[in-house]
């Protein structure tokens, strides 16, 4: 495509995702005789597709790809497709691939397939083709029918999980089928990991590709190419490609060779494009799902072997800003940051310099939003270095923290391996972990007190946790996850204070938490640590935000008046015992 003069799209490898969850599709081994006997052309049609013994009904407009005609074909599923056998190490894949549908990858088991299995992979029981209970992870399903010696992954987007498990639910075992089982002897990928937290401390080129190359061509590269680091895509239920060579093994080989690797995640995008996987245009729940996406890549990071302490990246593609989607986007990021940070890693953010990071840099002192850690921006500009022009201030991010994505869909060869990239340029240092939410440093000041429940997570459940645990209610440590233990011991000071014992955060109990102290007299001039709580108190009980400074002034003045003359108190805005006694019984 003509080169934009700002950035006005990633390549849509963020799309498609076959592939596990952690790398799965492609496969590995000898392919054996496949069969496809198409049906009539109408919706309802379905086709019979035969490979090793394993045999399923799907529909009739399906492609069916036999790799061992054509094994460099990338495994891509904006068309839903059904690819049977064993891709090459080094596939022949486009830079852009839009749209995930529906498919399947059914390669042989062997060693190398086994070591794209995770703790998510289920197996079918002997003499049966399918497993009802399939977990799906990342919009991945991964089955090894082992009575038929197959491992089959499939990927699907939430509306079409029902067709994909229907597909995965007619399989059968032929006369054909012969038993593999998953080998036991794999080194688990506990045992593999990185050779340090990544990308690590890092100043030069890189390249990020649609799939991870082969450990040949990451060796040619290596001594060949200008770059050292390499974008990968480690989860995400919109990605774009195969993954047949991402394992813990091969980020061990690469970091262990002086690769820095930068952990990509593409999920829901932006609500203000034509994607197909969109996040919601609710803020609390555009949260709910960033964090539930940070939730998957951990997962996906630690079976990979990469730590605690690595940058993980969401990847957001560019789009037209409203306030709406921009609303969206920073909340998505907000859980995506915080349930990171709650399991030690750091968060980052890819996105066009001209939508995403101009929209998270214009509120980067926002409180309301949790920031990310890191930036990695699509500026197809040219130039090889961190400069961000006029999209982000240069006192933003300048730590360390930027990743230019500076040219896109180029070819390179070296050593004789050719890929399909963009080209990258990074300044990045291995950071100071986020130090787990403590009563100590935790934040309590917020221009709102959201009502919390049972899954809530972020920085407000850490200020409610250290709050409970400081008036003697133990919620276990402050974590910023909202879980059994702290509803717990919600409900038990809820009772304490005469409150309906519901578990449920709200006004009242934010109101209690907050005012809990010692009760001074405070009026016009006073400061200190009592006006703070006061001003925290006043927050949460009118619904509105009072500005929290340790300050006794006109605003909180006002404040005091309008709570007292609500409860029925002398509105006089002088805070004594009545209104303390108020405050701290949450009314």
């Amino acid at each position: 495509m003509a080169l934009m003069p700002t950035p006005t799209r990633r390549r849509a490898r963020a799309t498609t995702a076959l592939l596990a969850l952690l790398a799965a599709t492609g496969a590995l081994a000898a392919p054996g005789p496949a069969r496809a006997d198409s049906a009539p052309e109408d919706p309802e049609a379905r086709q019979t597709v035969t490979y090793h013994g394993y045999r399923i009904e799907a529909p009739a407009h399906w492609r069916v790809v036999d790799l061992a005609d054509t094994p460099r074909a990338c495994p891509r599923l904006d068309t839903p497709t059904i690819y049977l056998g064993e891709p090459a190490d080094d596939n022949d894949c486009p830079a852009k691939v839009i749209g995930r549908t529906a498919g399947l990858v059914i390669e042989p088991i062997t060693t190398r397939s086994a070591a794209r299995t995770t703790p998510a992979t289920a197996r079918t029981p002997r003499g049966r083709a399918t497993a009802p209970a399939a977990p799906s992870s990342n919009g991945t399903i991964q089955v090894a029918v082992e009575d038929a010696g197959v491992l089959v992954t499939a990927a699907h987007t939430p509306h079409t999980e029902s067709l994909v498990r229907t597909v995965l639910t007619s399989a059968e075992l032929t006369p054909a089928a012969r038993r593999t089982e998953l080998p036991r002897t794999a080194q688990p990928p506990t045992t593999l990991a990185a050779a340090a937290p990544q990308p690590g401390t890092y100043l030069g080129k890189g390249f990020d590709a649609c799939t991870a190359p082969s450990t040949a061509a990451m060796n040619a590269w290596q001594t060949s190419s200008p770059y050292s680091a390499v974008g990968v895509y480690i989860s995400g239920s919109f990605r774009g490609c195969a993954q047949p060579n991402l394992t813990a093994s091969w980020v061990t080989t690469q970091t262990n060779n002086g690769w820095h690797l930068i952990p990509i995640d593409v999920g829901r995008q932006a609500p203000c494009t034509s994607y197909s996987l969109k996040m919601s245009t609710d803020p609390a729940t555009a949260k709910s799902q960033g964090a539930s996406a940070a939730a998957a890549a951990v997962t996906a990071a630690a079976n990979l072997g990469i730590p605690a302490g690595s940058a993980l990246y969401s990847d957001i593609e560019a789009y037209n800003s409203t306030t709406a989607c921009k609303t969206a986007v920073l909340s998505y990021l907000s859980g995506w940051s915080e349930r990171l940070h709650a399991d030690g890693y750091l968060s980052g953010f890819y996105s066009s310099a001209a939508s995403g990071i101009r929209d998270a840099a214009s509120e980067y002192d926002n409180s309301a939003y949790t920031r990310v850690d890191h930036i990695f921006y699509a500026w197809w500009n040219g130039a090889a270095d961190t400069n961000t022009g006029s999209y982000v201030p240069a006192t933003h991010w300048f730590g360390h923290q930027r990743i230019h994505q500076y040219a896109g869909e180029v070819t390179e060869s070296y050593g004789g391996y050719s890929i399909n990239i963009d080209r990258d340029y990074l300044d990045v240092a291995t950071g100071s972990t986020p130090p787990p939410p403590t009563c100590t440093t935790a934040n309590l000041d917020f221009t709102a007190y959201t009502t919390l429940q049972s899954g809530a997570t972020g920085s407000r459940v850490t200020a409610a946790q250290c709050l409970l645990k400081a008036a003697g209610y133990d919620p276990g440590t402050p974590d910023g996850v909202f879980g059994p233990a702290t509803t717990t011991a919600t409900r038990a000071f809820q009772t304490g204070k005469g409150l309906t014992a519901d578990g449920v955060i709200g006004p009242r109990t934010w109101t209690a938490l907050l005012a809990r102290g010692t009760t001074p007299t405070l009026q016009n001039g006073s400061t200190g640590e009592a006006v703070t709580r006061l001003q925290r108190a006043l927050t949460a009980a009118l619904g509105r935000t009072v500005a929290i400074d340790g300050v006794f002034g006109s605003g909180t003045t006002q404040a005091v008046r309008d709570y007292q003359s609500t409860r029925a108190l002398t509105a006089d805005g002088i805070v004594g015992p009545a209104t303390w006694s108020a405050l701290q019984s949450g009314r």
